[in-house]
């Protein structure tokens, strides 16, 4: 039996290469697959640049662009106009959309009312992407979208929506009416232009109240049209995050839109206009003002969806990373990391293989990176022998015996990445007992759990980055602790025997369950997060 398993511990893991395209997504095209067949093969980004190039989508032929008078508009005019822009020019098709979304979209038309997409969704279907969610506004109230859906409840107080149940999915639904009721000052007192339409009004004045120039387009499955009236197509060219409002004012009125700017910018591998990237220096300690469920939403957005590289990069190239995650600051510095350094390390090259296996349609939970976070913290405070490493991997990927699991290890001939400080030894020093392996292997398990409780250690945080004073000071603290005492139970034990309801070879070419890693699933996120570990360790060929 050895023989077998120790054959399958080359590799990755020694996932065969059509596993190995499964889980090494890369963009792809999405228009010509129904959405109950996409998987996470496209869609997905890793580092900042590494996107393919936006297609012509983002520069249709066929656009009407006029001003609020409704006369065609000089090419030397340069004051922004309203566009109405044919979505078969963007490569849109209906069949990108998702049953659940459509036959919300569906009945909200059937009874009258105006209906359309909205957000993120709209620019990454227009980038060709595959969308993390989809976001419906309407002309009808939130107390008509209850009476069309016998599924759905409204949820929020500032901001007030419907969540639409279907089957096992969430549809938000807001109404123009809400986002009027609950808007800026500013923008409930404009006036209607002269030549503008009663429709095109309310849906220009509900694009002011959005972030992001980019997630300011509205999309009409029905007529096939995009609404375009605060340049968000143009900034899909050329490839700019732009805030709707003055970039200090809007991050004023919302702190988080600093750490949104951070995620679009990194799932895109778009840059910050320049008022925005002064704006998100400036007012970058104001984040520590946010309540920390806020924060840990963001970061969770950052580093689950598959583009974790790109997010850690950016919070480190703009000084929030000191702020937020001070621990892992303080490690890039130890390495001489500089702000706009294109090299990778460990913590990076972790990250790196969690976005080569999730995506925005197939997240993980938070418990998977935050025990990445605990297992590399673990390696920085001791630096661990490879084989003691990969003998963890593969205890709790398999649930084999920890013996087991060491014997399959020591017979690993594959040469780990020696260029990882937090690796010690080398792959010869497999001559130690299995006795003294096993021992090594369950104080990894130990220092895990002891990194996991100092990720909500207050003090142990605020002095992080005590050896570098001129570094801002935070003891932000964000993960609660019954989260990181789950974190422990799933990362911090290693089984000594053998569970009698494993396979005697483990099948390592099996594919994610992506429901259950997104709900956190025990034995699911244990193996996801070996594999990550394991390619790491041992880069695949």
């Amino acid at each position: 039996m050895f023989n077998k398993l120790s054959s399958m511990a080359y590799g990755s893991f020694g996932v065969s290469s059509k596993a190995l395209v499964f889980c090494r997504p890369w963009y792809g095209s999405i228009r010509d697959l129904p959405f109950s067949l996409r998987t996470s093969t496209i869609g997905h980004c890793g580092c900042v640049g590494a996107i393919a190039a936006p297609r012509n989508v983002v520069k249709p032929r066929k656009e009407e662009s006029r001003d609020f008078s409704g006369a065609r508009r000089s090419n030397k005019d340069k004051s922004m106009p309203w566009k109405k822009l044919d979505a078969d020019e963007f490569g849109i098709q209906r069949s990108m959309i998702p049953d659940s979304t459509r036959m919300v979209l569906n009945k909200l038309k059937k009874k009258g009312f105006q209906v359309y997409l909205v957000g993120g969704c709209v620019r990454d279907l227009i980038l060709d992407r595959i969308p993390k969610d989809f976001d419906v506004i309407t002309t009808a109230e939130l107390k008509e979208v209850r009476k069309v859906f016998p599924r759905c409840q409204i949820v929020g107080r500032r901001f007030p929506i419907c969540h639409v149940y279907v089957d096992d999915i969430i549809i938000e639904v807001s109404s123009f009416s809400t986002s009027a009721r609950t808007g800026k000052a500013t923008s409930k007192n404009l006036r209607k232009p002269a030549g503008c339409d009663e429709r095109d009004y309310i849906r220009w004045k509900n694009c002011l109240e959005r972030d992001f120039t980019v997630n300011g387009l509205m999309f009409d499955p029905s007529e096939n049209v995009v609404y375009d009236y605060i340049g968000g197509v143009e900034d899909l060219r050329n490839s700019k995050v732009r805030t709707v409002s003055a970039a200090k004012l809007s991050f004023v009125e919302d702190t988080a839109r600093i750490l949104r700017a951070i995620r679009i910018a990194a799932r895109l591998g778009f840059s910050l206009t320049k008022d925005v990237a002064i704006s998100v220096k400036e007012l970058s300690s104001s984040l520590l003002r946010l309540d920390p469920s806020r924060i840990r939403m963001e970061i969770n957005y950052m580093l689950a969806y598959g583009s974790a590289e790109a997010s850690l990069r950016l919070l480190w190239r703009f000084g929030l990373m000191e702020l937020l995650l001070p621990i892992q600051a303080s490690y890039l510095v130890s390495q001489g990391f500089r702000r706009r350094d294109g090299r990778s390390n460990m913590l990076l090259s972790l990250f790196r293989n969690l976005d080569r296996l999730v995506a925005p349609d197939r997240p993980c939970n938070e418990f998977l990176w935050i025990g990445i976070l605990a297992f590399h913290k673990a390696l920085v405070d001791q630096p661990r022998n490879p084989t003691v490493v990969a003998s963890f991997c593969l205890a709790i990927y398999s649930e084999l015996s920890l013996s087991e699991a060491i014997a399959i290890a020591r017979s690993n001939s594959k040469q780990h990445n020696s260029h990882f400080q937090e690796l010690s030894g080398y792959e010869k020093d497999t001559a130690d007992s299995e006795s003294k392996i096993s021992q090594q292997v369950i104080k990894l398990a130990e220092s895990i759990r002891s990194a996991a409780r100092k990720l909500n250690d207050r003090d142990y945080i605020a002095n992080a980055m005590s050896e570098y004073p001129q570094a801002p000071g935070s003891d932000m603290v964000f993960l609660s602790r019954p989260m990181l005492e789950r974190v422990e139970k799933m990362f911090g034990s290693v089984r000594r025997k053998r569970n009698q309801e494993a396979e005697d070879v483990p099948s390592l070419e099996r594919r994610i369950n992506y429901k259950s890693l997104a709900l956190g699933d025990f034995n699911e996120t244990r193996r996801v997060f070996a594999r990550i570990v394991f390619d790491t360790i041992y880069p695949p060929t």
